[in-house]
């Protein structure tokens, strides 16, 4: 890249001061990712059973939270965003890769406002692709030793392979869990699933990777570790809150799905903890089903069991604790820095968790 198309002084304007910086940032950030993702989204053959497919997701949009915070991250330590984009756009291509196998993994119908992968294509045909996604998101990881050179590349490859394997394990705990129908399930058991399936690529990741390009690799990352934690444990909890409460055509995906699919959730697990004997014996029996031997009635019945006995309430005042530690946090590992428009973006989105529909 020449130059850089978003270079910012320390000083304060009157606009970097207004509630929306975060949705700004992330809109701008956004666009420049999503350009540098083309680069990857190769149209050649195979195209109608791997290619196309392979840029679906992508080119959908979404938020484009990952990539901006760890943009932002980066900024704020003094990086100019050339010398991040390459890693953003890998944790795109990443995190996509999970989408796809995770809706498979769900038997999920709904992403993005769209049918998913395995919907349109079938399961072998959406596994593979988020193969290729995965295997796609080594091509900017290692051009980053052009400008980054290659200790600080080979850094970032490590991080990259700690992420990945933490999110995966994340994945087997929650999938071990509907597989084996738990129900003996306490909220610490859920937010040590969350630290791993969610934290380490949606906040942990993008913190501590920004960082390691700002400082080039001066820093003891294991500082943002808590800062990503709680803030994205607020995330995720806020994520499955909207599952149940959201606007179906902002939330994107579908509404009450999280039911369907059996996932414990911190509501689901509340409710668990405050059933009668009766209560839990239905609950077994309806989790206990496949997605496709599940009624409607069933899910009905378990919401209408969580409005009963404050589940969802309970999840917010969870994930309200979890955003004040992660101000706190983001205090003592950020808090040193020059005031900048990065800055202020990552500190706000602690409140935009809460905001966003």
């Amino acid at each position: 890249m020449q130059g850089d198309p978003t270079a910012q002084h320390d000083t304060t304007s009157e606009d970097d001061e207004t509630s929306d910086i975060v949705p700004r940032v992330l809109e701008e950030y956004g666009a420049i990712v999503r350009k540098e993702l083309q680069r990857y989204l190769a149209k050649r053959e195979p195209r109608r059973h791997l290619y196309d497919p392979v840029a679906d997701y992508p080119l959908r949009g979404g938020r484009m939270l990952r990539p901006a915070l760890l943009i932002a991250c980066a900024r704020a330590f003094g990086a100019d965003l050339s010398s991040a984009l390459n890693t953003a756009v890998a944790l795109e291509l990443i995190h996509n890769a999970f989408l796809v196998h995770d809706d498979v993994e769900d038997e999920g119908l709904e992403r993005r406002g769209r049918p998913t992968m395995n919907a349109l294509h079938g399961s072998p045909v959406a596994v593979n692709v988020g193969d290729a996604l995965s295997i796609l998101s080594l091509r900017p990881l290692l051009a980053n030793r052009y400008n980054l050179g290659p200790r600080l590349t080979m850094r970032i490859l490590e991080e990259t392979e700690r992420m990945i394997l933490e999110s995966i394990e994340g994945q087997a705990i929650e999938l071990g869990w509907r597989r084996d129908n738990a129900l003996g399930l306490q909220d610490d058991d859920y937010l040590n699933m969350v630290l791993k399936k969610t934290c380490w690529y949606t906040t942990i990741y993008p913190l501590r990777v920004g960082a390691l390009i700002g400082t080039r690799d001066s820093i003891a990352l294991d500082r943002l570790l808590c800062c990503g934690f709680f803030l994205g444990a607020a995330f995720q909890i806020q994520d499955d809150v909207l599952n149940l409460v959201g606007d179906h055509k902002q939330y994107g995906k579908e509404l009450e799905g999280d039911i369907w699919e059996g996932k414990r959730t911190l509501m689901m697990i509340h409710l668990f903890g405050q059933a009668t004997p009766n209560e839990l014996s239905t609950l077994r029996t309806a989790l206990g089903a496949s997605r496709a031997g599940r009624e409607q009635s069933d899910v009905y019945w378990i919401r209408e069991r969580m409005d009963a006995y404050g589940s969802i309430e309970h999840a917010r005042r969870v994930a309200h604790g979890l955003a004040g530690a992660a101000l706190h946090e983001f205090d003592e590992a950020l808090g040193h820095l020059p005031e900048s428009r990065d800055k202020r973006f990552v500190r706000g989105l602690v409140r935009w968790v809460f905001n966003r529909a």
